[in-house]
């Protein structure tokens, strides 16, 4: 007999818990399990809409990553003095190749130390560094351009644009 109650409290606590979780209204038995099937379901429909939404948007990503690999950037060097012995420059092309090691190369033989330099080449390969020169020698912001340039094309030829 005390188990009998027992399991009928157990029975009446999970239905309890059910008509919380689905926030029914119901108090009949029938009607709980029923409100706890439409839930279910109505659950199962929106992971099925948010699988679909996750599809497209890695899809949409996918062809973005795919137009990125095919567009060509044209190259822009941008230097600019800073002060009487200091030059930002500013690189931008297509990635590939050793571009980096070529620019501080093209930094070695004009004789300009590379102060503070930031590089990225997810998509593309930027630079941007502040470079001082070795001696007190003048070196012109056309000459720095050049030289970039030169290590830039010994990569392969792309379009240009020098500001």
């Amino acid at each position: 007999m005390a188990k009998k109650v027992q399991r009928r409290a157990a029975s009446r606590r999970k239905l309890q818990l059910l008509r919380t979780l689905t926030n029914s209204k119901s108090v009949r038995r029938r009607s709980i399990i029923l409100n706890v099937l439409l839930h279910f379901h109505k659950l199962k429909v929106k992971l099925e809409e948010i699988q679909r939404e996750y599809q497209n948007l890695m899809a949409i990503r996918n062809e973005y990553f795919n137009l990125l690999k095919h567009i060509q950037i044209p190259k822009e060097v941008k230097v600019e003095k800073l002060g009487e012995d200091q030059f930002v420059v500013k690189v931008r092309c297509n990635r590939g190749g050793d571009k980096l090691v070529s620019i501080v190369e093209a930094f070695e033989e004009l004789g300009l130390n590379v102060v503070r330099a930031r590089v990225c080449c997810n998509h593309f390969f930027a630079m941007e560094a502040i470079v001082v020169p070795q001696d007190q020698q003048a070196t012109k912001t056309k000459d720095v351009t050049q030289a970039i340039l030169k290590a830039i094309d010994k990569q392969g030829g792309e379009r240009i644009l020098v500001t």
